[in-house]
């Protein structure tokens, strides 16, 4: 009975006492507090990293839109300067490819060059699907595709690599540019 009486006494003392309830409160909430700053950090990273491809897109359109000749050396500038936009990211991830794309009058789309950075280039006279609005006989459209095989720091286990891609259209502004010896028109 002593021990009964001993034992209820020191069961009401453990249910009075709050000394470790912020230690328990915190054992509980941190994992999913760390959890959260975790998951936020891989999200903006994935986001940053996905805005750099449609940034490195939309340059490669624009900066091949605004010649009239390209040669081999501008195409590795204008290639370099992509792989630079990346930068903090690893540009060994990114592939990009620049096509110039002919539409004749039959309103068949063909690609009349391509250039690349670590991908495959398009082959030439091979068709290209190109949004319906874009297609305008007799005129070229400058292509460019990027993508970017993005592995997460610290989520990589769940989801493995991403690739992140985009592509830009893009009307020359003078002429369509002659790549090497391969004119667009």
């Amino acid at each position: 009975m002593a021990t009964t009486i001993l034992s209820m006494r020191t069961a009401r003392r453990f249910a009075r006492d709050r000394r470790g309830v912020s230690a328990l409160e915190f054992a509980l909430v941190a994992p999913l507090m760390i959890g959260l700053y975790l998951g936020c950090a891989e999200i903006s990273d994935g986001v940053a990293v996905d805005r750099k491809v449609s940034l490195i897109a939309s340059t490669l359109a624009n900066v091949a839109s605004q010649v009239t000749t390209i040669s081999a050396s501008d195409m590795t500038n204008i290639l370099d300067a992509s792989s630079a936009i990346v930068t903090p990211y690893s540009a060994s991830n990114l592939r990009a490819t620049l096509s110039c794309l002919k539409i004749d009058a039959n309103s068949r789309v063909t690609v009349a060059w391509s250039a690349t950075r670590n991908g495959t280039a398009r082959g030439t006279g091979s068709s290209v699907t190109v949004p319906t609005a874009l297609v305008v006989p007799n005129s070229q459209l400058l292509f460019s595709e990027v993508s970017y095989n993005y592995t997460p720091t610290v989520g990589y286990t769940i989801t493995g690599t991403l690739t992140l891609s985009d592509h830009m259209y893009m009307a020359p502004r003078i002429t369509a540019p002659t790549y090497v010896a391969a004119t667009c028109t």
